[in-house]
Formats: C-alpha cells, structure tokens, sequence
C-alpha cells in the first residue's frame, strides 16, 4: 500500500475514533440530565412526605375519631419513602411501581384533605391553611418536575434511537428511558352531579 492511501486510512480512523469519543460522551452528558431530572423528581416527592406528618398533626388535633384515614395516609406515606429507584436502572415497571405507589399517597391525602369540609374549626386553623397551601405548591412542583424529567428522558431516548449513535449506545448498554404517563382513567372526565 502506498503512504497515500495508509495516510486516508489513518485520517478515516481517526474520524471515526474522535466522532465515538464525541458521541459518547454526549451520551454519557444526556443520560445525567435525565439522572439530575430524575433527582428532582424524588426530591420533591420527598419535600411532599416530609409535609404529611406535619399536617397529619395539625389534623389529628380537630378530628381525634378519623384515626381510619391517619392510619391510611401513614401507611401511604411510609410505601412511597421506601421506594427508591436508581435512575440508570429505570425500567417502565419501576416506574409504574413508583407512580402506583405516590397515587395511593396521593388518594390518601386527598381523603385527608376532605376531612376539612367536616370540621369548619380546621378549615379555618391557620396551620392548617399553611400546609395546605404548601401541600398544593409542591404537588405543582411534583407536575413540574415531572415534565421536566419526560421531556429530559425524551431527549435522551431521541439520541439513543438516532443513527448513527443507536449504534454507540448498543455497543455500549445506553438503554431508552420510561416516562410518566397519565394516571389510569385520567383519559374520562370526572362525572359532576348536582
């Protein structure tokens, strides 16, 4: 072969080489992003558990006979703390596991939160109001967060599919990452009767 064409070669391997090195690491840069998107997820559902005894208490003081509801709520809350996913091993069970469990928290809190209709002394208990207010902040940082992690995990699983980077994320385990979907029966509208 001729220094010419040794020359071509080593200049297309080198391409090759620096493009790999490139794709990589942009690969290793999007999978972080979905991982600091997941992290913000967890840390606003955990801001969410920290506020449930909080206002377990304050409810507690008004309405000592709902011990059925507390308990539900406890319970609730100590299945979603538990849970713990690693966000470079997510997999669409895991998540729907996660998302399973936050809506059972979520269906007792909301039960909790009914209870203020029964107790006109609670709704007007400024503590009450406090948490409340706080409570419904973080549940819209939870829907924040959430999008802010689909739209960091749509990114993501966009450069792995992509060719010719599919093929780097194949020869080196990139996996597609789940995202959060619409609750079961979201799709139906609330029925309202009067």
């Amino acid at each position: 072969m001729k220094k010419g064409g040794i020359i071509i070669i080593l200049a297309i391997l080198a391409i090759l080489v620096f493009w790999g090195i490139g794709g990589y690491n942009g690969l290793v840069s999007s999978q972080e992003s979905v991982n600091k998107s997941w992290a913000n997820v967890e840390n606003q559902y955990q801001r969410r558990a920290d506020l449930i005894p909080n206002l377990g208490e304050t409810v507690k003081g008004y309405a000592k006979h709902e011990s059925s509801t507390f308990e539900a709520v406890v319970n609730a809350r100590s299945k979603a703390t538990q849970m713990n996913i690693d966000p470079e091993n997510l997999t669409p069970e895991k998540l729907q596991e996660f998302q399973a469990t936050q809506g059972e928290l979520s269906n007792a809190l909301g039960r909790l939160l009914v209870l203020r209709e029964a107790y006109p002394d609670l709704k007007a208990n400024q503590n009450f109001i406090e948490l409340q207010a706080q409570l419904e902040g973080t549940e819209n940082r939870i829907t924040v967060a959430r999008d802010a992690f689909n739209e960091e995990a749509r990114k993501y699983n966009t450069e792995v599919r992509r060719f010719p980077k599919n093929m780097l994320a194949g020869l080196f385990g990139f996996e597609r990452k789940p995202t959060f979907a619409a609750e079961e029966g979201a799709e139906r509208a609330p029925e309202v009767r009067f």
